[in-house]
């Protein structure tokens, strides 16, 4: 694997010029050697009209998420909705949804209507970045729910550098999670479906979420190698770096491998009408690392799965077994809420 990343390396001026396959822009894991991949008929489907599907789990121990562009799980809601809500219940091979009525929903297609990004469960209370926050595809707004996902407040504020804001997740309404902050991260563009070189990294006080003036960025790292946080959006640094390729993706904290996982799509080559659009057909990559600001290795990647990827793909910890081994992938390819199951195989025993 090692070699196939040297040579990928040697190729890349060529990409450039002659429209090569994406390569993957770090070096190999030095904990997970492989992702294997369950059959493809293995995939379980369901809610088959919507896309995005980001999860969180909460405190009831339910899976909460949302759907973009469509009507959810059986009974399906009446009218299409530009983001609605699910609570899902079970394990990986056997779970069942159902549609939360709340007043969050949204109406209005593609770039006109609000979707739901990211989404995180924390002291029992269930926090959602919605980006298109301008309704033309652009800026992010942050809600949150006391009653899991009935009733939402709307934050009076929107960060309109952002477009693709989401949560780290942790484990069970974030436990195993820092004490004190919460990680968010994103792709450095202010639109939703445009692609940029790198994603950012930024935090708050769990107690705080609500307040912008209580977010802070990852601005790098001092020559001693201390890492730098401030105020200051402008002060902003990489926390991954992919040329033209940084855009829809997910972080997880895998507590077995002591590894966080960060599933990225790869975005459609230039001059597609839609390069967001991996529904039926794409790429992406999985990068590990220690801290949520890497060092970022890469444990799989692909410029074109074996099934239509989605635009958005999750690792919920509520369904890691083996010491963070097996774990499953929910995505939101062929639009549905799609299930797959992986088996990794890791260079040294995970960590107990």
């Amino acid at each position: 694997m090692f070699r196939g990343w040297l040579i990928a390396l040697a190729l890349a001026p060529l990409a450039s010029t002659h429209a090569a396959e994406p390569v993957a822009p770090y070096p190999p894991s030095p904990v997970i050697r492989s992702f294997d991949w369950d059959p493809a008929d293995t995939i379980r489907r369901a809610a088959k009209d919507g896309d995005n599907w980001p999860v969180t789990w909460s405190d009831d121990g339910a899976l909460y998420t949302t759907w973009g562009d469509g009507t959810g799980f059986p009974p399906r809601t009446d009218r299409k909705l530009s983001c609605g809500f699910a609570r899902v219940t079970g394990g990986p091979t056997d779970f069942a949804g159902e549609n939360i009525r709340t007043t969050a929903e949204q109406l209005g297609d593609g770039r006109q209507g609000l979707k739901g990004w990211g989404i995180l469960s924390i002291d029992g209370v269930l926090w959602l970045w919605f980006g298109h926050a301008d309704q033309r595809g652009g800026a992010a707004r942050l809600a949150w729910s006391k009653d899991r996902g009935k009733n939402w407040t709307l934050a009076d504020w929107t960060f309109p550098e952002f477009g693709l804001i989401g949560f780290i997740n942790y484990g069970k309404d974030y436990a195993g999670g820092p004490d004190d902050v919460v990680y968010c991260y994103s792709h450095d563009g202010p639109l939703a479906d445009t692609p940029a070189d790198r994603f950012i990294l930024m935090r708050a006080p769990r107690t705080r979420l609500a307040e912008r003036a209580a977010w802070e960025f990852y601005a790098g790292k001092t020559p001693e190698g201390v890492v730098r946080w401030s105020a200051d959006i402008n002060d902003r640094q990489a926390a991954f770096e992919h040329k033209d390729a940084c855009l829809r993706s997910a972080i997880t904290w895998n507590a077995g491998l002591g590894r966080y996982l960060w599933w990225q799509a790869i975005p459609q080559p230039a001059g597609h009408r839609d390069r967001g659009d991996t529904r039926f057909e794409g790429g992406f990559g999985i990068y590990d690392a220690p801290e949520p600001w890497g060092p970022w290795t890469t444990a799989y990647f692909t410029p074109k799965w074996d099934v239509g990827p989605g635009e958005h793909g999750d690792f919920p910890s509520a369904w890691m077994t083996d010491n963070g081994r097996r774990l499953y992938l929910v995505f939101s390819g062929e639009d549905a809420f799609s299930v797959r199951g992986a088996r990794l195989q890791t260079v040294a025993p995970p960590a107990k």
